[in-house]
């Protein structure tokens, strides 16, 4: 048994430097734009293993063994989904069932302001609600590519909209993930976090618009961003309190879709925005051919064969993610795999365990209810729908492999990175910095959720992470437990745009590699402050406005 260690200098500050050199190390050099994203995480991932090591005393057997689990935990289920959403979305484009997409949904509006709030913000939190982990980024940059934006504009933006959803993504795991690791009824969970990220939800539409457009551009079109965000927002607190976590973000999306058209339909802006040009410098936009000129209108039978392969993912997705499949499904195909000489091998202890609690290292390959699994079984499907033969699906998937190769090594990395955090126990290190911090716990133990995000890519993970240590430190300080661990994830919610398998994702979606760093540098700022502004809200919650707090 090994005892993990927290404070390996004996002295706090010192120990958080060493902590912290793994995420800085990745993010500086994938913002340095000179080192591609890929090695970046190869790079940063040997610095783990060498702090873990020789500053975190973790044998180097156990290190390395980390180091491998977590990098089969990138890609089962992450890097899974991944590949499974570009085959699908190579697919239609081969067919030329992506772009009648992209006529159809940019037909709704011909002003690209219009066409964010609907494509990037309400479409991007549909998806994010059925499958989550990447699949809206990588369908809602696409589409705005097809559109004429530029590869940073339709990453970066693409990438801030997919916040506010983020909490309730792939119907409901954060939530299960932070209740599975705190003992906290889900559905108070799903309650507070519907008490704090509504605010956002109408935040963020005006946030994006004034991003890509301007506060002249922005106000020009209020009455849309209202309505997109009043419409989300309002279904978002009342799936999330009344009804459960589960479906929060199916609902509030597809009402809000439904809103924007219809509002679209009696209302439209005095002036039609046709500019697919980022307000603030963009390089890749230099040199882009303006997008063709639209053909005919497609026929409503068209349409269909569009939207057939979306809605068979949906359809899916939608029984992947329910208890009642997974449970008849899992019992025999499922493979458990315990890590010899580290599964129960590593002892959490105080303070961040009340007692000596064993970490567990157990790969659980659930073959078959794996979401990718799913969109593999979905874009199958869709592909004899749309007419390929076997070889041809063959064929097309090899070069989908092709195609994604440096971004799954990139995915793999970074889980690899998360992993070895945990089970060497620096990011508990620097979840106890944060911890540190007294009356103002609220808005560094939200931006913790933020941190956690940013380093395992996904707020599920940052929730399994860091949520037992909010619940116990918030009970220390005299906090709601609740509270705190539902701000854990309504922070992680913003270190979405910036984690790296998310950067990996957009570019890959855009056919913009190697450009990993532009995106990071883009929406650092925004990911920032938007967690800043979270953290004063929990802020206000758990000083000020008391009676908000789920009980």
């Amino acid at each position: 048994m090994w005892n993990q260690v927290y404070n390996p200098f004996g002295n706090a500050a010192l120990s958080t430097v060493a902590a912290a050199l793994p995420v800085v190390t990745l993010l500086v050099l994938i913002a340095s734009n000179k080192v591609k994203a890929h090695i970046a995480a190869i790079i940063a991932l040997i610095v783990a293993n060498l702090v873990a090591i020789f500053i975190f005393t973790m044998p180097a057997g156990m290190s390395i063994r980390s180091t491998v689990l977590g990098a089969v935990t990138g890609f089962f289920p992450i890097g899974w989904i991944v590949l499974n959403v570009i085959f699908l979305y190579r697919l239609t484009v081969e067919k030329g069932a992506f772009e009648t997409l992209q006529q159809t949904i940019g037909s709704v509006s011909n002003d690209r302001r219009i066409q964010l709030l609907l494509i990037a913000f309400c479409f991007g939190a549909f998806f994010e609600g059925a499958s989550g982990f990447g699949t809206p980024v990588a369908v809602t940059g696409a589409i705005l590519i097809g559109l004429g934006f530029s590869p940073l504009a339709a990453s970066g933006l693409s990438l801030i909209a997919n916040t506010a959803p983020v909490a309730y993504g792939a119907l409901g795991t954060p939530i299960a993930g932070l209740s599975s690791v705190t003992g906290i009824d889900p559905f108070l969970l799903g309650a507070m976090v519907g008490r704090q990220l509504p605010f956002f939800s109408l935040i963020v539409p005006l946030w994006l618009i004034v991003v890509f457009a301007g506060w002249r551009g922005a106000l020009a079109i209020w009455p849309a961003i209202l309505v997109t965000g009043v419409s989300f927002a309002i279904p978002q607190y009342l799936i999330s309190n009344f009804i459960n976590p589960w479906i929060v973000d199916i609902g509030a999306s597809l009402i809000s879709m439904a809103c924007l058209i219809g509002f679209l339909k009696i209302w439209q802006p005095r002036e039609i925005w046709t500019s697919a040009a980022l307000r603030v410098k963009d390089d890749s936009a230099v040199g882009r051919p303006a997008p063709a000129a639209a053909a005919r209108p497609a026929s409503r039978g068209e349409v269909w064969m569009a939207l057939m392969p979306w809605i068979v993912v949906c359809v899916i997705l939608l029984l992947w993610g329910t208890n009642w499949f997974k449970g008849h499904v899992n019992p025999w195909a499922t493979w458990n795999y315990a890590v010899p000489d580290l599964h129960n091998m590593i002892n959490k202890v105080a303070p961040v365990a009340a007692k000596p609690t064993p970490e567990g290292a157990v790969f659980s390959f659930t073959w078959l209810t794996y979401t990718g699994s799913g969109m593999l079984i979905a874009a199958i499907i869709s592909g004899f729908i749309m007419g390929f033969s076997p070889a041809r699906i063959v064929t097309e998937y090899g070069k989908t492999i092709k195609v994604c190769a440096y971004s799954l090594i990139t995915i793999s990395a970074m889980l690899a990175i998360g992993t070895l955090t945990r089970m060497s126990g620096i990011d508990a290190t620097l979840g106890l910095a944060f911890a540190g911090t007294g009356v103002l716990y609220p808005f560094f133990g939200t931006l913790l959720g933020w941190l956690g995000v940013a380093l395992t890519g996904s707020d599920t993970a940052s929730n399994v992470l860091f949520g037992n240590l909010q619940k116990i430190t918030s009970e220390q300080l005299g906090l709601s437990p609740i509270l705190m661990s539902a701000a854990n994830s309504s922070g992680g919610v913003m270190g979405k745009m910036i984690d790296a398998q998310s950067i990996v994702v957009a570019s890959t979606a855009t056919n913009w590699f190697g450009h990993e760093g532009t995106i990071l540098r883009f929406v650092f700022w925004h990911s920032i402050a938007l967690a800043c502004l979270v953290g004063i809200f929990v802020m206000a919650q758990a000083y000020i406005f008391t009676g908000m707090i789920v009980h």
